[in-house]
């Protein structure tokens, strides 16, 4: 019997991990599987799972044969540490950019939430590279063979999924024996499976699906052929505003907010989003340069600052594999024009910096905009900036991404403004490092630079598999994007949905 199970992400965004296994006939127990992604919870998910006890591993690993890792954002990678320290100890397969992108990832959760022991750190991440197997995108990979101890075969084959670089959906082609009075189908076409029998399936699992409007990385394919998909339903319920639409916006809401001379403080993950951004942001410089951005600041001279490390590292990788760009990037740089490093462009790695950064904003009008991790502002460097400027009606923040239920992120969006207040008795607030901030500071939100599929991208990416599905599983969302989902995938593709459990 081939099974799928899940250990995460399916009561809301975070934490992806799911089982693929093989159950010989006769047998309660799996010989042989695999885990597609193994990430940490955060927001509310994270709720009575923050602590090393809480985020151990808590279910059975010997017959896990591999880890396949859809891309390195850390909901879906973050609990490789606890995966190790329970005792897996097979190989973990990704895309050739995922295995270079990995330990730096890997590296910074583990400062922030495992150890500051750095020899320790040191040899987990040798572990991790040791066990990595890149794998190209449309290659087959034999995870393992048919023998009396697996009870059947399991090859995967990564694809362009356009989250982030080195983003994938996994097919999965299993092939197993079949028990006696299974059934093989759903309505028309049904079968009964028996015992001996061998039985193929193509099972797909989306990892996180990219945008196909996004900048930098082409837009994924549907598969050739996918039996059962398991599917992400982040915006399940809604679709992002248009390329044009949003870069326009983005204008906008960056003219506006640097008219009276604050910051604009970005709070954005360290890969995808921040690229995305810096690219948006180098083309409408490049389009407006000599124009004002703000009284006595042009675009050309406007400062753009990227304050983190690890974003500023994925930055230089994303430069470094500038060879996996779509068309559109590709034409960028045959003008001689350098998206992800034009000349407004300041990193900052250093925390001395960092912190003179900060105070230098805090303290004068300079019009600038600030990109700093992390994205839902639940912790890095963008906290700071927060602690210090958002009790300043002239600083604004803008949103790019999802913010997940009991982020600091989701509170500023629902209890700060827009128009911007005046006075901090006026104001909402937010709580940051467990100290109340009155939200003084105008508030902004740009859909369209989610790095995942809006609900038509998610539909348009099922309705382009040839045969559809048996099942489609739903994971990876809040429960209203799930069930407004559901919904759609039952009016429009003939396939048996269901939410996952």
């Amino acid at each position: 019997m081939i099974n799928i199970s899940h250990h995460g992400a399916v009561s809301g965004v975070t934490g992806s991990c799911h089982e693929l296994s093989i159950t010989p006939p006769g047998s309660s127990h799996p010989a042989a599987g695999i885990l597609i992604d193994c990430g940490l919870f955060q927001g509310a998910d994270a709720a009575g799972k923050s602590s090393v006890a809480d985020l151990s591993i808590d279910f059975p690993l010997d017959h896990i044969c591999a880890l396949v890792v859809t891309h390195v954002h850390i909901d879906h990678v973050g609990r490789i540490p606890y995966l190790l320290a329970a005792g897996f100890n097979g190989p973990i397969i990704c895309t050739e950019p995922s295995a270079i992108m990995l330990p730096e990832i890997l590296e910074d959760a583990l400062k922030i939430g495992f150890t500051r022991d750095r020899a320790l750190i040191e040899r987990v991440l040798g572990l991790i590279r040791e066990r990595l197997v890149p794998v190209p995108y449309g290659q087959w990979y034999s995870v393992f063979v048919a023998d009396d101890e697996t009870g059947g075969s399991l090859d995967v084959r990564f694809q362009p999924a356009g989250h982030i670089l080195g983003s994938a959906y996994v097919e999965c082609d299993v092939t197993a024996e079949g028990q006696e009075g299974a059934h093989g189908g759903e309505g028309e076409g049904e079968r009964v499976e028996e015992q001996g029998e061998l039985v193929n399936e193509r099972i797909v699992f989306s990892g996180d699906l990219g945008a196909a409007h996004a900048p930098l990385l082409m837009a994924p394919v549907s598969p050739e052929r996918a039996d059962r998909l398991v599917i992400e339903s982040t915006y399940g319920d809604k679709n992002h505003e248009d390329r044009t639409t949003r870069r326009l916006r983005l204008k906008q809401v960056l003219q506006s907010a640097l008219a009276d001379g604050g910051t604009v403080i970005v709070p954005a993950f360290s890969i995808g989003r921040t690229q995305d951004l810096l690219y948006e942001i180098e083309s409408l410089i490049h389009e407006f340069g000599a124009e004002p951005v703000a009284p006595g600041v042009q675009w050309q001279d406007l400062d753009i600052v990227v304050d983190s490390p690890l974003a500023a590292e994925f930055t230089r990788i994303y430069r470094q594999l500038k060879s996996m760009w779509d068309a559109e990037a590709q034409e960028v740089l045959s003008q001689e024009r350098h998206p992800l490093a034009f000349d407004q462009l300041t990193l900052i790695n250093s925390h001395a910096s960092h912190l003179e950064a900060v105070e230098y904003l805090a303290s004068f009008k300079r019009p600038a905009v600030v990109l700093a991790g992390s994205g839902m502002c639940a912790g890095g460097r963008v906290v700071n900036y927060l602690k210090a400027m958002l009790g300043d009606a002239r600083n604004d923040v803008l949103f790019v991404g999802y913010q997940a239920a009991g982020t600091p992120g989701r509170d500023i969006l629902k209890y700060g403004s827009n128009a911007g207040v005046r006075t901090p008795d006026q104001a909402g607030w937010v709580a940051l490092d467990d100290k109340r901030y009155p939200i003084c500071a105008r508030i902004h939100q740009v859909g369209g630079y989610s790095a995942h599929a809006g609900q038509s991208d998610l539909l348009n990416f099922v309705l382009g598999i040839p045969d559809a599905p048996r099942e489609i599983r739903l994971v990876h969302g809040d429960d209203g994007a799930k069930a407004a989902l559901k919904k759609l995938f039952e009016a429009e593709v003939r396939s048996q949905v269901v939410i996952a459990e």
